[in-house]
């Protein structure tokens, strides 16, 4: 009875911080970069991000369409 408490109290906690991650991340915009060999360049809604982001939106446009 324990360990069931103890996991459902994990999963509340990591459902928890999810929600209030995606909560505070949710307003901003970025752009993520993925190269060939696997890496990752992600771009926050900047002055570098501004036509990336631009181009972004007008491709999800056109998909939606």
């Amino acid at each position: 009875m324990r360990r069931r408490s103890a996991l459902a109290a994990l999963v509340a906690a990591t459902g928890a911080v999810v929600l209030l991650r995606r909560r505070r991340d949710g307003g901003r915009e970025r752009v993520d970069l993925y190269s060939d060999d696997g890496s990752v360049l992600s771009l926050a809604d900047d002055a570098r991000a501004a036509p990336l982001l631009a181009l972004a939106r007008e491709a999800l446009r056109s998909a939606r369409a």
